[in-house]
């Protein structure tokens, strides 16, 4: 009876596991993580049994009402939304007149949206962490149901792509809410069945198949942008989990093969203009390659200093949604290269803090929602660049926090708000 109670508390113990694991914790840190298997084995030298997990969880649990947690991430936090609020109302300006007459209509919601995030973040960072990991099931669930309804009569056009769905007045992003769905399925999955992550079928090929359908189904907007990232997390995530670099390898030929074979496959050839606007945006200044030329005039005028808060010339009607994905380059203009090293110093330090809480969160859920969270953030911040700087095809990527759009906002306060009461629980 022993031999069949222990069997089944397999999935709950965190015990030893491979080598690749360490690796992929190192990725992290070298000096503090050592090795995954070395951290999963004092989470298991703590629990010891099953119920030992529970109470090292319920330790936790109190722990975190008892510690304000990384204050560092709260601070860094206001002072992107801060910045991106008061960037917004500049660069949206005369695009607010020319849209409404309202020169402050893009700063008014922005800033309610603001507010609302903020609300949104402290009460997400009261709530225990594992209760998403133990709804890693319900939450993916929904968020596909989300990405299905936009297919129905609720999902709203907007631009040529059907992204959002209209309830009375509230429109909602369903792609922005799989990215979280997506974080919390492989946390909650691989800190049920640790040992997964370096199989295959068992772990691999599950994480594959969520991060495909949701991928599917955000292609059909169409919205290549968010469909890369949802996969750049899935890839991410199973790097830390300890997953075989033969394995990632083959998904990376997979996804890579699969890529182009959409771009190429397209009957209007508009994705595949796309990437030839990319390679010579002046070969077509005047049509495809208009915003990222736009967007280099404006980084190339902003010089080292910049022209002057307010003083851009591209953001009078030049620059399409200069508020939005190209909001970095108006920056560039007024603020300059050091307006933009500033910004890149802030974004780098709230990452560092990131990987820090993963390195030392006290389990194993913990340190895999951490990471996702903080991959999320890296990758949406390195693509936003890219393609502003047309070193990579434009997509439709915006920069976290700064970036206007509500839904966005709401979602990337809300996973601040996580990280925040994983860090009241971490080893910091």
């Amino acid at each position: 009876m022993r031999r069949k109670k222990a069997g089944k508390t397999e999935s709950k113990k965190l015990t030893a596991v491979s080598p690749e694991a360490g690796a992929a914790r190192g990725a992290f840190s070298s000096s503090n993580a050592g090795t995954a298997q070395g951290t999963l084995q004092a989470a298991s030298a703590n629990s010891g049994t099953s119920g030992g997990t529970a109470k090292a969880k319920k330790s936790g649990r109190l722990a975190s009402k008892g510690k304000s947690g990384d204050l560092s991430l709260v601070l860094l936090t206001v002072i992107l939304v801060m910045f991106g609020t008061v960037m917004i109302f500049s660069a949206s300006y005369y695009k607010s007149i020319s849209d409404v007459g309202d020169p402050y209509v893009y700063l008014k919601r922005q800033a309610i949206w603001a507010i609302a995030g903020f609300i949104g973040m402290w009460i997400v960072s009261k709530i225990d962490y594992h209760v998403w990991g133990r709804l890693f099931k319900v939450i993916p669930l929904l968020c596909l149901v989300r990405l299905g309804l936009l297919l129905s009569p609720l999902g709203q056009e907007s631009g040529g792509a059907v992204r959002w769905l209209a309830i009375g007045p509230i429109t909602i992003m369903p792609g922005e809410l799989a990215k979280i769905g997506l974080i919390v399925f492989v946390a909650g999955y691989f800190d049920k069945y640790p040992k997964r992550a370096y199989d295959f079928w068992k772990g691999v090929v599950p994480v594959v198949i969520v991060t495909g359908v949701y991928a599917g189904l955000i292609m059909l907007q169409p919205n290549m942008s968010t469909a890369f990232t949802v996969v750049f997390i899935a890839g991410g995530m199973l790097l830390v989990s300890g997953a075989k670099w033969a394995h990632l390898g083959i998904l990376a030929g997979g996804a890579g093969v699969a890529g182009v074979a959409f771009i190429f496959t397209d009957p209007d050839g508009y994705r595949f203009s796309r990437v030839t606007s990319f390679l010579d945006p002046f070969a077509d200044a005047m049509n495809s390659g208009w915003q990222v030329v736009q967007s280099l005039l404006a980084m190339g005028t902003g010089g080292l200093t910049g022209l002057g808060l307010g003083n851009s010339i591209q953001k009078n009607l030049y620059l399409p949604e200069p508020q939005n994905d190209f909001i970095l380059a108006i920056i560039g203009e007024e603020l300059g290269f050091v307006g933009i090293l500033s910004l890149m110093i802030v974004y780098m330090i709230l990452i560092w803090r990131g990987c820090h809480v993963a390195m030392n969160a006290k389990d194993y859920m913990g340190m895999m929602m951490a990471a996702g969270i903080t991959i999320m953030i890296g990758i949406q911040v390195v693509i936003n660049i890219a393609v502003v700087t047309s070193s990579f095809p434009p997509t439709g990527v915006i920069l976290p926090f700064v970036s206007y759009g509500g839904n966005a906002l709401m979602i990337f306060m809300g996973a601040m708000g996580i990280l925040i009461n994983i860090s009241k629980s971490s080893k910091l």
